[in-house]
């Protein structure tokens, strides 16, 4: 019997470009779940894929982000079934390091990003163990449950490791990715004051019609706040402004640079002002766990747009150009149309967060 074969957008190589066809579901492991994608989400890993940062095995199925319905589960599944409304937990990690490392986990050597180290969304069935996969937010439209698992949850690790709590002042530095309206919407109903910046006027005003209580241009040589937490993810570009911004004490979270990989720290003034710098990524199953309780309260999800699964390209295109505010979501069943449109190619970069 010949093997079932499902549409998807593939990597034949890495540096290359993406191309729409047909290739091999992946067989069921005893631990593993096959989902029906319904909506699906882009990332900056999508991106990254495609300029060999990093390299994955090929052929490639990208996206990090999915939503969808249980269609078959491995003989070792307990904690879902066919038919159930699920999302994946990108982040996935061995047992040994769940048990060794706890909220840690993603600090193991085993830990592996959801469509980059592994097969992701972009296709008709998406499959992920099952300890990676939980019951949809019932709160949550299909968009949204897309949208939210890999920003909302990189976003939250970086609060937690920053401590926040009430009261306190977030600056978060260059509003429009997934990861920063996610830190937005997350430190707003931490019950934190939040204040953004952006070069663009547009996702100035969205950001402050979003919650935010003020908003600058992220390219001012300076900001008018002393913040508790930072949350940055733009690098050299916006970095001598997020140090200033930070009051004495402050906690300077970084998961990314857009703008470089390099940036200058004055020693002293880390010292004498006892600031923190903190490196985060990604996040742990305890902590997609409260992530999951914390949206069921509430929390908003920002979707930018929502295109056709055939209208990657197009999706993809918005998102290189940095014209988003917010997920851009794909859509899967969707009529077929844009697949005229030119693969992205290898273009050089720095790999940041993928949001």
């Amino acid at each position: 019997m010949s093997a079932e074969t499902m549409d998807a957008w593939i990597l034949d190589q890495a540096p290359g470009s993406y191309r729409w066809g047909q290739i091999t579901v992946p067989e069921l492991a005893a631990d593993d779940v096959r989902i029906r994608v319904v909506t699906s989400a882009l990332n900056h890993m999508d991106l990254w894929v495609t300029r060999g940062m990093p390299k994955p095995s090929v052929p490639h199925v990208p996206g990090c982000d999915v939503a969808g319905i249980v269609d078959a589960t491995g003989s070792a599944v307990t904690n879902v079934a066919v038919g159930d409304e699920v999302v994946i937990n990108p982040g996935v990690s061995p047992l040994d390091d769940i048990i060794s490392l706890g909220n840690d986990s993603p600090m193991g050597k085993g830990f592996q990003i959801y469509g980059e180290h592994t097969w992701g969304g972009h296709a008709t069935y998406a499959v992920a163990p099952a300890r990676n996969v939980r019951h949809r937010p019932t709160n949550l439209t299909w968009q949204e449950s897309a949208a939210f698992p890999l920003a909302y949850l990189t976003a939250y690790r970086m609060l937690r490791r920053a401590r926040l709590e009430a009261g306190q002042t977030v600056l978060v530095v260059g509003i429009g990715s997934g990861v920063s309206t996610a830190a937005l919407a997350l430190a707003t109903k931490m019950g934190a004051r939040v204040v953004v910046t952006s070069r663009a006027e547009s996702k100035r005003d969205q950001a402050l019609a979003l919650g935010a209580e003020a908003a600058y241009d992220s390219g001012d040589r300076s900001w008018p706040v002393q913040a508790d937490v930072v949350i940055e993810s733009v690098g050299p570009a916006t970095w001598e402004q997020s140090v200033r911004s930070l009051k004495p004490g402050g906690r300077l979270v970084v998961c990314g640079g857009t703008s470089g990989p390099t940036v200058e720290i004055n020693l002293p003034r880390l010292f004498f002002k006892q600031f923190e710098i903190i490196g985060s990524s990604m996040g742990s199953y305890q902590e997609f766990d409260q992530l999951l309780r914390l949206m069921q309260t509430g929390v908003a999800v920002q979707v930018d747009d929502v295109f056709g699964l055939p209208d990657y390209l197009a999706a993809l295109h918005r998102l290189e150009t940095g014209e988003q505010l917010g997920k851009i979501v794909l859509r899967h069943g969707a009529p077929l149309a844009g697949l005229s449109e030119p693969g992205l190619g290898a273009e050089p970069g720095v790999r940041t967060e993928p949001a």
